[in-house]
């Protein structure tokens, strides 16, 4: 069992987070965790269960949802407003000294925002915490073109394969089926996340166009995503979009990633049906999830998820 300080740090940590949106005015919501849908992004692997009751209750196969999003996403085309929900989320295959399959995410949308009113929202939430609890953090807001350049010297949105891949040549890198998109997450985490200062907040904007995931693209030159991801330290904490709300184009993503599945011998995953038939419905807004643990370990300071969870995968 972890510390017992560290339970009542996460239980602190919830009481404040809860604080923070009630007076903002942002609505608490709970969403079903098990769905007939799966998420398609081909990074992530979702577990399945079964439902052995009445067949007229749904869909048999079940998929335990790997973020609350597309529901939240179908209360928001409802008119729900602004939302946020605090609660559990399974991925599999994610274990060892920074992961486990079993974790918390705190996920929010904001309606009539876009992805930089919604960043300096969380730099406000996690000033609060981290003040909270005795840190204090200097705040860094750059692109994700700036930083790649300022760090390693290259143009992740131009540059040629193999001078993405220079930085890396000492690391022992298999390269057979790795893209672009492989690359450049490598550069991320194995050559710059690392050199992050501990006491630090960097917020990184713009993502490749190749990386939008939900968010919308901005018809720059070239084209990047309307997307944000902000560290503290060196962890990587939350990731933000101003949210894709066009179903047509949702539907063509989610393709592109079962075509990525089987191009990788990874089975495909349903698609959510019930969130593209009311996307078009969905209003203007930003929307971003932070994962709970890795600002335990952060306020902890600690570098071992096990010890901010009551009991890890190998004890649960």
């Amino acid at each position: 069992m972890t510390d017992k300080g560290n339970l009542r740090l996460r239980a602190a940590t919830y009481g404040r987070i809860r604080a923070f949106f009630a007076a903002r005015g942002v609505l608490e919501v709970e969403t079903p965790i098990l769905s007939a849908a799966g998420n398609t992004d081909p990074n992530i692997q979702s577990f399945a269960t079964r439902f052995s009751g009445h067949v007229d209750a749904g869909a048999r196969e079940r998929w335990m949802r790997t973020s609350p999003e597309f529901p939240m996403k179908r209360l928001l085309a409802a008119g729900v407003g602004d939302c946020y929900e605090l609660g559990r989320v399974f991925r599999d295959g994610e274990a060892g000294g920074r992961h486990n399959p079993e974790f918390t995410m705190l996920e929010w949308y904001r309606v009539g925002w876009d992805e930089a009113k919604l960043a300096r929202e969380v730099i406000d939430l996690l000033e609060t915490l981290l003040l909270e609890a005795g840190r204090t953090f200097d705040i860094v807001e750059t692109t994700y073109r700036g930083l790649f350049h300022d760090t390693l010297g290259v143009d992740p949105l131009t540059d040629p394969l193999e001078r993405l891949q220079a930085p890396l040549s000492d690391a022992g890198i298999d390269p057979r089926g790795l893209e672009r998109d492989d690359w450049l997450d490598l550069l991320m985490t194995h050559r710059i996340q690392p050199g992050f200062p501990v006491d630090r907040i960097t917020v990184v904007s713009d993502y490749p166009a190749s990386q939008c995931a939900l968010a919308r693209i901005r018809p720059d030159d070239p084209p990047v995503a309307k997307r944000f991801e902000a560290y503290v330290g060196p962890y990587e904490v939350a990731n933000g979009y101003h949210e894709l709300n066009d179903a047509t184009e949702q539907r063509e993503r989610f393709e592109r990633d079962n075509a990525k599945r089987r191009a990788r011998g990874v089975a495909e995953m349903p698609i959510d049906e019930n969130l593209l038939a009311v996307l078009d419905a969905m209003p203007d807004c930003a929307g971003v999830a932070i994962g709970v643990e890795r600002l335990l370990m952060v306020l902890a300071r600690t570098d071992a998820i096990a010890d901010v969870l009551a009991f890890p995968f190998s004890e649960a």
